[in-house]
């Protein structure tokens, strides 16, 4: 069962009681303009802001609020340590930096929006660190010497975005791969 966001709460609480969103402004102290930007999502409120906000609706906190499940995050941080530390694996198997990966991502991605951008960011870079080996391997053949310091630069530069996206992703949530080609696209709506 999907939970409902504060937003979509709001707003059900809202229309529930028959108000706009200027009589709500008008039994609180939060500005129009504010209730807004919450039902569209684009804020997080204080705390504070949700108390007035329930006061006024005449609902308890707990009706507006969502929250999270500690033991989803924990999983989540498992997963995202999955998605972008397997590639790893590659170092000792050739391609594995994209195929496990690319199977985590393809048995994951309808669970959640957050493991399919993961999943496709992890697989599109490493997909496109292996057609950059592959070239630069290629390239031996024309530039024996140059050919050494391409393929460590593109190796070692691999590994050091691989490692700032892991810790990027387990604080944050999120991921920066630059340089990558969109093998696999998002899903147009």
């Amino acid at each position: 069962m999907k939970s409902k966001t504060l937003s979509e709460n709001l707003i059900y609480q809202r229309k529930l009681k028959g108000y706009t969103q200027e009589d709500l402004s008008d039994k609180t102290t939060v500005g129009v303009r504010t209730i807004q930007r919450i039902e569209k999502g684009d804020v997080q409120p204080h705390l504070q802001t949700v108390k007035l906000l329930a006061v006024g609706l005449e609902v308890e906190v707990d009706d507006l609020l969502v929250l999270d499940n500690p033991n989803e995050e924990v999983i989540q941080r498992k997963w995202m340590l999955l998605l972008h530390g397997t590639p790893f694996v590659g170092l000792v198997i050739p391609f594995a930096n994209v195929l496990i990966p690319l199977f985590i991502w393809i048995s994951k991605a309808d669970d959640n929006k957050i493991y399919d951008a993961h999943g496709r960011a992890v697989v599109n870079f490493h997909g496109t660190i292996n057609l950059l080996l592959i070239i630069s391997l290629l390239l031996f053949f024309v530039f024996p010497g140059f050919n050494f310091f391409l393929s460590g630069a593109i190796f070692l530069y691999g590994i050091i975005v691989s490692l700032m996206n892991i810790s990027s992703a387990l604080n944050k949530q999120t991921y920066n791969y630059p340089l990558s080609i969109p093998f696999l696209k998002p899903k147009s709506v």
